[in-house]
């Protein structure tokens, strides 16, 4: 459990937890939201320390920034990049070959301001339960990608860097530790339902529309689903408080 837990923290964080022998596998992948629980305490504690020092707006971008730093900016190329390709109105191949390519297109220029905006938007709108939201929010944001890698299948005949995450075996109790995330945020009541509400809305309509634009998912992809939910549910909770 706690290797495969640090092999899930040294692929999506920068945090210098040692480097594993092994490359990372499906095994990985239940440990995803606990990643995030992670990266959203090391946020609340940054955030709480610097609103002594700044404003609420400049704390806010400086939470972003955070969160790109310790992510490596992994899931914003990803955003980037399928937004080139989705928006392309190509053939299956032909969207794959975008999404490969490490230039940036106007789509993916678009859609990284748009969320980063959104983003700033909503974290500076909050103020009650702040600290809690903050630490909340990006472990459903990973928990995207568990939940993703469980329903879609990994489309890139060629492989890629997630491709090892789509093992065979699919139980239901990889999705296990999505439910620490889900217990805490029934701590703030009503607020909590809604929120599980609008991510539900968000990870079915984004994984649908996966499923019938291309029939599967993409490293890239995932990426994608993970800033689009992120920027969503810290709107929807910037509007609520």
């Amino acid at each position: 459990m706690i290797k495969n837990f640090l092999a899930a923290l040294q692929f999506l964080t920068i945090l210098p937890v040692g480097k594993s022998r092994e490359a990372p596998g499906p095994r990985v992948v239940p440990y995803f939201p606990l990643v995030g629980l992670i990266l959203g305490l090391l946020l609340a504690l940054i955030d709480t320390v610097l609103q002594h020092i700044f404003s609420l707006s400049i704390v806010s971008l400086i939470d972003i920034v955070f969160l790109t730093v310790m992510t490596g900016a992994l899931h914003l190329d990803g955003l980037a990049d399928t937004a080139d390709g989705l928006f392309s109105h190509r053939t299956l191949e032909e969207t794959l070959k975008i999404m490969k390519d490490s230039r940036i297109g106007t789509m993916g220029l678009l859609a990284l301001i748009f969320v980063l905006s959104i983003k700033w938007a909503g974290i500076s709108s909050l103020h009650e339960h702040r600290a809690f939201y903050l630490i909340l929010i990006p472990a459903y944001a990973r928990g995207t990608f568990t939940i993703a890698i469980h329903f879609l299948d990994y489309i890139r005949p060629e492989g890629g860097t997630a491709g090892a995450f789509f093992g065979a075996n699919r139980r239901i109790a990889n999705l296990g530790w999505f439910l620490v995330p889900v217990a805490l945020s029934l701590l703030l009541g009503s607020r909590g339902i809604l929120l599980n509400g609008v991510f539900i809305g968000i990870v079915v309509l984004i994984t649908l529309y996966y499923k019938r634009k291309l029939g599967g998912i993409t490293g890239d992809m995932l990426g994608a689903l993970g800033e689009v939910t992120e920027a969503g549910l810290f709107l929807f909770a910037g509007v609520i408080v």
